[in-house]
């Protein structure tokens, strides 16, 4: 049995731009998605999908020959993995030729969540198959590839997208205030493709990709609550005009003390505040009940 591991993802600054471009700061999370995979002499490729609770939630069967779906009990899904596997063949024609099996994935975080459920498992497919884990993510999902990258990263990252390559850059990003950050799910998912066709279609100016690599270079090499928090408030606001879209915190949390700063696609997903031990009480009263603090998440 060949077994395979990757990391999800938060991008901590640049959302939107990276696509154009801009260095962003990004952090490999602990959690993940494990995928194996488990050789027979079989025409067919079974795949079974676990959530973080252990519980299966797809089940399909695919021919080998054209990974025609046979059975599944979410066409959906079932559709956009065959898409992926036609694509993994693209690159590496000898992809599951000869041979069958079972593919087993088991996420280590909430599907809905927004930490990578699709780049990790893009991540898996290409080290399984051998094949460039960019190149598949653009044939498939597409988006700026940050999350591919931290899939694999040991540390934070600097990450830039490229014409042919990215550049990745791990950095020591160990905040001495790292306490008093926590990532709260806001419960609304977010079509991350369709963020990406918006920002994609959008005119951006040199300017702008100048002043988001700096507030990645600057929050990357924060020393003090205080200075990150002007950094987090400063840079939500610079996207929020860029988007059109009004900051968070007016929108949902007015009364709160410290600083929030969306993450990734806004609206949805995780942000990140900064506080004490009483903020994950803070909006637990909300109605949010998932909090991280920054060492339960980030590897």
């Amino acid at each position: 049995m060949e077994s395979f591991y990757s990391h999800g993802k938060l991008l901590l600054s640049a959302e939107y731009l990276v696509l154009k471009g801009a260095m962003a700061l990004a952090l490999p999370t602990k959690l993940g998605q494990y995928l194996s995979f488990k050789k027979k002499p079989s025409n067919y490729l079974r795949w079974k999908s676990f959530d973080e609770n252990g519980l299966q939630w797809f089940d399909a069967k695919f021919s080998i020959k054209e990974f025609k779906i046979i059975t599944s009990d979410n066409i959906k899904v079932a559709n956009r993995l065959r898409n992926i596997l036609l694509a993994i063949r693209n690159q590496n024609p000898v992809f599951l030729i000869k041979y069958g099996g079972k593919i087993t994935t088991r996420l280590e975080f909430g599907r809905f969540w927004g930490l990578g459920t699709s780049s990790t498992l893009i991540a898996n497919l290409a080290k399984w198959s051998n094949v460039d884990p960019y190149i598949l993510l653009s044939e498939t999902f597409g988006g700026s590839g940050y999350d591919i990258a931290c899939a694999s990263a040991k540390k934070a990252i600097f990450y830039t997208r490229g014409i042919h390559s990215p550049r990745v850059e791990e950095i020591n990003f160990n905040p001495s205030f790292k306490s008093a950050l926590y990532f709260v799910y806001l419960n609304q998912k977010i079509n991350s493709r369709q963020a990406v066709k918006k920002m994609m279609e959008k005119k951006i100016n040199d300017s702008d990709i100048k002043k988001a690599n700096k507030f990645s270079k600057l929050i990357g090499s924060c020393e003090t609550l205080s200075d990150f928090e002007v950094l987090l408030t400063e840079h939500e606001y610079f996207i929020s005009q860029l988007i059109s879209i009004n900051p968070v915190k007016e929108k949902h949390f007015q009364d709160f003390k410290g600083a929030i700063k969306s993450l990734g696609a806004w609206g949805g997903d995780f942000i990140l505040a900064t506080g004490d031990i009483n903020t994950p009480k803070y909006f637990k009263k909300k109605g949010f009940s998932i909090v991280f603090g920054y060492n339960k998440l980030i590897y």
